[in-house]
């Protein structure tokens, strides 16, 4: 238990070097790695989750890529292709070119400003850890994690994720407008003559080493029936859907969610140093890990509801304890 809340403790004193504010994001970015999931960041330009990704990556001794994302990428620029090469004695071989994927962490930067179809290159890259191509498959070197940034869907050149890709993030992280005070800050860092260097605090197998200590937290049944009962409720047919969800919502949330709220529950448990999950760690995953899983029907698109309005309705009409 200390040893791994020193280690993320290391991490965020890295990450906070350049960073300013944003701790509810740098936890959930954090959540996600430890988790082995991905985690999707949200927000206007110029907040950071650029700089954050790269801060983080500077922090973990692990190969890292960035891929800018842009309507012209194909599919092939992502995940690499196969190509006829010619060696010194003349002959001729098909080799594999693997693409930015390969690499322990990956910045999808602004990934809906491609079109869906190169959007969804990334789903088995993000679910199996694997590529195949031309009927071979490629494993994934362990840690990997997939770091996307998009801009708010309303912004001009931006492209919806496919519903199936976005079930593949453990969380979605939707990034603030800082401070006042945070404003300062940031101008004193980023005007000022000197840059803070980050240093380089956690390595592979430390990384592997906590993801193992995060599947050996406890989970009571009844903090995992809460989750479940969170996660029903999002279902607008289920009969303890809030009005708000029988209203407003078209599909629920897939099982995925009840993995990813447990999950970020029981780092949230390591983080606060207890061995043990509790509702309000589930209370506190219940909305990155479900907001961007919820498809809303015609009428809550034009209301303009959002997710998060949906889920505090859910979150203030499911109790705790369960009524059966």
């Amino acid at each position: 238990m200390d040893r791994f809340r020193g280690d993320v403790a290391r991490v965020k004193e890295e990450v906070g070097k350049l960073i300013v504010g944003q701790e509810d994001i740098v936890d959930g970015v954090l959540t996600c790695l430890l988790a082995g999931g991905q985690a999707l960041l949200e927000g206007v330009p110029g907040l950071g989750k650029t700089m954050l990704v790269r801060t983080l990556a500077g922090a973990l001794q692990l190969r890292f890529s960035r891929i800018q994302f842009t309507p012209d990428l194909m599919p092939a620029d992502i995940v690499g292709t196969t190509v006829l090469t010619e060696d010194a004695a003349g002959h001729t071989k098909l080799e594999f070119r693997p693409g930015p994927v390969f690499a322990n962490i990956v910045l999808a930067d602004e990934v809906n400003r491609a079109t869906p179809k190169t959007q969804s290159a990334m789903l088995e890259v993000m679910q199996e850890h694997s590529v195949t191509v031309s009927n071979r498959t490629h494993v994934l070197e362990q840690p990997y994690f997939v770091l996307a940034t998009q801009n708010p869907l309303e912004m001009e050149g931006t492209y919806p994720l496919p519903e199936a890709q976005l079930d593949r993030f453990l969380f979605k992280l939707e990034v603030g407008f800082p401070t006042r005070d945070e404003l300062h800050e940031i101008l004193d860092r980023t005007t000022g003559s000197e840059t803070p260097a980050v240093e380089p605090v956690l390595d592979r197998e430390g990384i592997l080493r906590m993801r193992k200590v995060v599947r050996d937290v406890a989970v009571s049944r009844a903090v995992r029936d809460y989750a479940i009962r969170l996660l029903e409720a999002t279902h607008p047919e289920r009969p303890t859907a809030p009005e708000k969800v029988a209203r407003f919502v078209r599909f629920g949330a897939s099982p995925r969610g009840a993995q990813a709220i447990l999950l970020a529950a029981k780092i949230r448990a390591l983080f606060e140093g207890r061995f043990a999950a509790a509702l309000e760690d589930v209370r506190w995953a219940a909305k990155p890990a479900l907001r961007h899983r919820m498809i809303l029907n015609f009428e809550g698109e034009a209301e303009g509801v959002k997710p998060d309005a949906v889920l505090d309705d859910i979150l203030a009409d499911i109790p705790e304890a369960s009524p059966g």
